[in-house]
């Protein structure tokens, strides 16, 4: 029997989620790291696909559902992922423009794949969300936490970008798994989930990925493939956790506690004028701070 417990932010909210590419964008927007820009590039690839099946198994979750704070959750939830996606669309498109055509093939082969998915069970999708749903939570501790050694000097637009989405994606990290537990509750599908959720959009990025080192004309060489062992062990290590203990009976995403940078950026941005746009970070400060004026004393 599915219980509504109150979530760790006070509401998730749906912002102005807009940040303006410039259109002359560096694909390789990492100085220095060709690997870890295109491994970005090819999860962002993937979003415009993954994010509205997404959207659809929230909104078809709520018509078997009669908790209301669950259903303003569904809500919230499909207007945040809504707006991700039209903004990796966008990323996208100059991306391609900007030198790797062959992505018009790599999206192609993603769009067959969540289309077949689209075609399974409503609890085995909702299983796979909720699995994705969890690896968020460490892809976000992982940005937040490490920002100055993967993101030093990066471009400010696709950083900011990135960090804000993970700060959302953990705003409304306990959706996903709530709708699966509303909806059916059975842990062996939740269990398979986390493993098919997570695998199959980092599968489909680290393929894009390859593609974009093979235009590169760089993918034959050793020092490729050294930093792509670096990257992937620096992911593994800091997202595997999440992983395991999404895998335990009776996980709530409840228990993960929010990194503190990501707490500061939503006060901040709940104390923005409303007519500015998201502040974009600071890619060169020695900290990286969260990109508000300084709140006035009391706030």
């Amino acid at each position: 029997m599915f219980t509504y417990k109150k979530k760790d932010v006070d509401a998730i909210v749906i912002r102005d989620f807009d940040f303006a590419f410039p259109e002359d964008l560096e694909p390789v927007w990492i100085p220095g790291k060709r690997v870890r820009s295109h491994m970005f590039n090819g999860l962002s690839l993937t979003m415009p696909h993954l994010e509205p099946f997404l959207v659809k198994n929230g909104r078809e979750t709520a018509k078997h559902i009669e908790d209301p704070d669950l259903h303003q959750d569904i809500r919230d939830f499909c207007g945040q992922e809504s707006q991700h996606y039209k903004c990796h669309r966008r990323l996208n498109d100059i991306l391609t423009a900007n030198g790797y055509p062959e992505f018009v093939q790599v999206e192609e082969k993603m769009a067959k794949s969540w289309k077949d998915l689209s075609g399974k069970s409503l609890e085995h999708r909702l299983a796979y969300s909720a699995g994705f749903e969890t690896m968020t939570n460490g892809f976000t501790r992982w940005l937040l936490k490490k920002r100055l050694q993967l993101f030093k000097n990066a471009d400010p637009h696709i950083t900011s970008f990135w960090l804000v989405h993970m700060i959302e994606e953990t705003e409304h990290k306990t959706v996903a798994l709530d709708c699966y537990m509303a909806y059916s509750g059975r842990y062996l599908p939740r269990f398979l989930g986390v493993f098919h959720g997570s695998f199959h959009v980092v599968g489909h990025g680290l393929k894009a990925m390859m593609v974009a080192l093979k235009k590169d004309g760089v993918l034959h060489k050793p020092s490729t493939w050294l930093e792509l062992a670096r990257e992937m062990s620096s992911m593994m290590y800091h997202v595997g956790p999440f992983l395991l203990r999404a895998l335990l009976p009776g996980h709530d995403a409840r228990d993960e506690i929010d990194p503190e940078w990501m707490q500061e950026w939503i006060h901040g941005y709940a104390n923005m004028p409303a007519s500015q746009p998201i502040p974009l970070l600071d890619t060169k400060h020695p900290d990286m701070p969260v990109p508000f004026a300084a709140l006035p004393a009391g706030e």
